[in-house]
């Protein structure tokens, strides 16, 4: 009974829209109507500022390895912490706090994997970062980390949690489906595009200055 309660509890902490309640609060902003619409760091980052884009990053990947980490002390068992790190991810692309809508859990799959794999995760963080770093896209780095992140797994022998990561890998690419449309249609807007035109976009109509 205390596994069950625990995987509805991971359901329901990963719901928590932290880049909603952040932008709503510090900002006066909702991060559903401006930018790219989601409620990710990365378009809290675009609407709010990179501080509180970090701010809702942290919150994100917490409510992603808290809940993993202290499934390990009520039952070690590798299917029901897969469970508990799924229904975290879960709860972050369908929140029940937002009708069953939510982001796209990069984050959140990031923390699950903090406890559980912590030198797969960062070397296939690193790829993601360099990927960001050269193309501009966040999408594809997203993509390429939770891609790299079962062949981490499988290369260093870790087999434990590689369905786990399949499973991560498969929402977090249904969730990106339309930023792989525009990938290849060559339409997809860079980090620094995307930022530039939410910034004017953003901007007060009549004061010239940038809102904050």
């Amino acid at each position: 009974m205390l596994e069950v309660l625990w995987i509805a509890l991971a359901y329901v902490l990963g719901s928590v829209p932290w880049g909603l309640v952040v932008a709503r609060t510090f900002c006066g902003l909702d991060p559903r109507e401006s930018g790219s619409r989601n409620t990710g760091a990365t378009n809290v980052a675009r609407l709010c500022g990179f501080k509180w884009g970090v701010v809702t990053l942290l919150c994100d990947v917490l409510k992603g390895a808290a809940p993993v980490w202290l499934a390990f002390r009520i039952n070690a068992s590798p299917v029901f912490v897969s469970v508990v790190a799924l229904a975290c991810v879960l709860g972050h692309v369908f929140s029940c706090f937002m009708k069953f809508r939510g982001g796209k859990a990069v984050a959140t799959s990031i923390g699950v994997f903090l406890p559980l794999a912590f030198w797969q995760l960062l070397a296939a963080s690193v790829l993601c970062l360099l990927v960001i770093w050269r193309s501009g896209f966040v999408s594809l780095g997203s993509l390429t980390l939770v891609t790299a992140l079962p062949v981490a797994l499988s290369v260093s022998g870790q087999w434990t949690w590689l369905p786990l990561a399949l499973g991560v890998w498969a929402v977090v690419v249904w969730k990106h489906r339309e930023n792989i449309a525009r990938l290849r249609a060559g339409t997809e807007k860079s980090w620094q595009k995307s930022k530039s035109q939410c910034e004017a976009s953003c901007a007060p109509q009549g004061g010239g200055q940038d809102e904050k």
